[in-house]
């Protein structure tokens, strides 16, 4: 038997036959690669490129996405909001595993972070369902809130102010961010739901009067005062 030989840097090697020269085509015919370079002749596999059809084509044939009748429409300014319902917030409470304050109430991070919802999707909407046994006073600033959730939370001695929410700003109140300003409603059909008071809407002037000081920005007021000028515009109409 041989003797064991040491493996170092000096006697490291490729192992037998794991290296090839490389291929050099289009060199004429002497070279044996030259010619159609192994492309074979002709075609669409023969021209440059990477020889390969779009994603869907089927040699020239009407595709099947185009045979296939399209119906509907995507409603690119519609939210998708993940719901919420009182009965399961009152569980949460009950275990612990949610707290609110006047001064810190209940935001989309604490319901994601807690496991009340899964997903905060475009914000948070707050049901009524389950009102019967709602009997904690919480403190909430979801995103939308239903008329009977408003009532069932109002009446137990808690608030519910809803506040807009652009995609970054929805994301840095997930993360816990508060060193960027958040955004202002900017559709008309965004502003006038954020300034009604039916809707608990946080640039209502009812809401900026009853809400706690500790959640108020003072940018509100003013932009409260701003995008309810469109309720004192007129315009002349060309008789």
């Amino acid at each position: 038997m041989s003797a064991r030989v040491r493996i170092s840097l000096s006697n490291l090697a490729p192992g037998r036959n794991s290296q090839h020269s490389q291929k050099r085509v289009g060199r004429g015919q002497g070279s044996g690669y030259g010619g159609t370079a192994g492309r074979g002749h002709k075609g669409a596999k023969a021209r440059s490129g990477n020889g390969k059809p779009k994603s869907g084509f089927e040699g020239g044939q009407t595709p099947i996405t185009k045979r296939f009748p399209k119906r509907g429409f995507t409603n690119f300014n519609d939210k998708t909001y993940a719901p919420i319902n009182l009965d399961r917030i009152q569980h949460w409470v009950e275990q612990g595993r949610l707290h609110s304050s006047p001064e810190k109430p209940i935001t989309a991070r604490e319901l994601l972070v807690s496991g009340c919802v899964h997903n905060v999707h475009d914000g948070i909407k707050l049901l009524g369902d389950g009102a019967a046994f709602f009997k904690t006073p919480i403190y909430i600033t979801p995103s939308r809130a239903s008329q009977s959730a408003i009532k069932a939370v109002e009446g137990n001695g808690g608030y519910v102010f809803c506040k807009y929410y652009n995609p970054l700003a929805l994301q840095d109140c997930v993360k816990g961010r508060d060193d960027r300003t958040s955004a202002t409603p900017t559709r008309r059909s965004d502003i006038v739901w954020y300034t009604k008071w039916r809707n608990r809407a946080y640039l209502s002037p009812e809401a900026l009067g009853k809400m706690p000081e500790g959640i108020q920005q003072d940018r509100w007021k003013e932009l409260s005062k701003q995008l309810l000028k469109f309720k004192e515009q007129t315009f002349d109409i060309k008789k």
